[in-house]
């Protein structure tokens, strides 16, 4: 019986690295993770008003494998009881939000995963390094539907007078009936696409990359940006809505409604990504300025 016990734990100790492996922990995580991501993809990421959902996963993919060297170079931790415990926690979430059907549970326990992950294999230091990729996937929650619906209607409407109120300065036959637009022969409706709802989420966890990546540690100019993506999202999306709405009315609906109203999110994002450098010159500009004494 000692010998096979001896024998036993021979073994063990020899197998203990491989099940113990960042790899295949890591490995076996995503494998739990998946079936998440392909139910978000089947129907939350379906909804324009959470699409942004994919980008989220693909940008926080991109930022892990950036840092993959500097992790690499960190020594394992001496104590990992409690990183254990976090990814155990973690994961009964994962399987608990998935047994319930509670997807912002199930979605946000992930970002505990990762980071007890992270902290078993290279502690408190390889959280810090990678804190940032990890917080960024809570942007991946779905929002409640109620919450949804209570902001759509007030940003449609809102979107839909500004178009008008512009289109009228400018001289076009517009009229307006809550969110539905009159221009020349044409009649159109603001959908929730157009909403701001998504482009103001997107917006916001694209500001928050922009300033990682710039290496901003300025508290009060983040603060700044994650504020300011707002009001830039809505007016994105009022220059979307004019775009259209121009189109249509020189080249009827049929080029409004095809091609171009697919590059018209493309346009939205182009000009949210050029309002958010201009604003953020704007921050440097107004540090600089000298103080009157």
């Amino acid at each position: 019986m000692l010998m096979f016990n001896t024998l036993s734990a021979s073994r063990w100790s020899r197998l203990a690295p491989v099940f113990s492996s960042p790899a295949l922990l890591l490995a076996a995580c995503l494998l739990l993770l998946l079936p998440t991501w392909l139910t978000l993809a089947q129907t939350v990421w379906t909804r324009d008003e959470q699409g942004h959902g994919p980008l989220i996963l693909l940008a926080t993919a991109w930022l892990l494998f950036r840092a993959r060297h500097d992790l690499a170079a960190l020594p394992a931790p001496r104590h990992v009881g409690s990183a254990w415990l976090m990814l155990a926690i973690g994961l009964l979430a994962v399987a608990f939000g998935r047994s319930q059907s509670i997807i912002a549970l199930e979605v946000g326990a992930q970002c505990g995963v990762m980071a007890a992950l992270v902290l078993l294999f290279k502690g408190s230091a390889g959280l810090a390094r990678v804190g940032f990729p990890i917080a960024f996937l809570a942007f991946m929650i779905p929002l409640p539907e109620v919450l949804v619906v209570a902001l759509t209607a007030p940003l449609k409407t809102a979107v839909a007078a500004v178009s008008a109120a512009v289109l009228h300065t400018l001289g076009y036959p517009v009229g307006r009936s809550g969110v539905v637009m009159m221009v020349g022969p044409y009649q159109m409706f603001v959908a929730d696409a157009c909403a701001g709802l998504s482009s103001m989420f997107t917006l916001e966890a694209m500001v928050l990359l922009y300033a990682n990546l710039m290496g901003y540690r300025d508290t009060p100019r983040n603060l700044y940006l994650a504020l300011m993506a707002v009001p830039v999202a809505f007016v994105a999306n009022v220059v979307r809505v004019l775009v259209l709405i121009l189109i249509t009315y020189y080249w009827g609906d049929e080029a409004g409604q095809g091609f171009v109203h697919g590059f018209a999110g493309i346009l939205l994002l182009l000009v949210a990504l050029a309002m958010i450098s201009g604003v953020d010159s704007l921050y440097d500009l107004v540090k600089r300025r000298p103080r009157k004494s």
